[in-house]
């Protein structure tokens, strides 16, 4: 819950509205799972992780939610993360364009996870991945291509090595939009 905490944060230094905010997740490790509850709470950040820990491929705690924005961190490149059988038939996967992510990498799994997550009309996500997913070839590159084709990347920032404790590799910053149109957003 340390993102969402520090994100609250930046709300108050700003002047935001905390009643505007609540966090929506998941969480597959139940001590993750619960210290994030606990830091939330104990905080007074409204929030809904699911009823459970689970994974939000085998169990999606929020199937129908729609939201204006999503940040994430997801685990990179995590492998074995579903079977093949499953991925065919989910359709936040077989939906958005004729490949499918690869049972070897879930990089582009949680790309097209948070863009059914986000509202049609104006979801905005910022997430962080391995550098990797810019050059993956295969069924990533058609996913990839098929982003930029319907125009829902906003931008992609290369991040530099050690910016972050568990890892010295460099990262990259995505921006997804779903609407790149002019408009206000919050008096915006």
């Amino acid at each position: 819950g340390g993102m969402f905490v520090q994100s609250m944060k930046f709300v108050d230094r700003h002047n935001g509205n905390r009643k505007n905010i609540s966090v929506i997740g998941q969480e597959s490790k139940p001590e993750t799972w619960r210290l994030c509850k606990m830091n939330l709470a104990i905080r007074g950040i409204a929030h809904n992780l699911g009823e459970k820990n689970a994974s939000t491929f085998d169990d999606d705690q929020h199937k129908d939610k729609k939201v204006d924005f999503i940040m994430a961190n997801p685990p990179f490149n995590l492998r074995n993360w579903w079977t093949e059988t499953e991925i065919a038939k989910d359709p936040r996967f077989k939906s958005f364009s004729k490949a499918v992510p690869p049972v070897a990498n879930a990089n582009y799994a949680w790309i097209l996870h948070m863009l059914s997550k986000l509202d049609v009309n104006h979801g905005i996500a910022g997430f962080l991945l391995a550098n990797g997913a810019l050059n993956a070839d295969g069924s990533e590159l058609t996913i990839r291509s098929k982003l930029l084709e319907d125009d829902r990347i906003e931008a992609i920032i290369v991040l530099p090595r050690d910016m972050f404790y568990t890892t010295d590799i460099s990262v990259t910053l995505w921006i997804m939009n779903m609407n790149k149109k002019a408009r206000t957003v919050n008096g915006r």
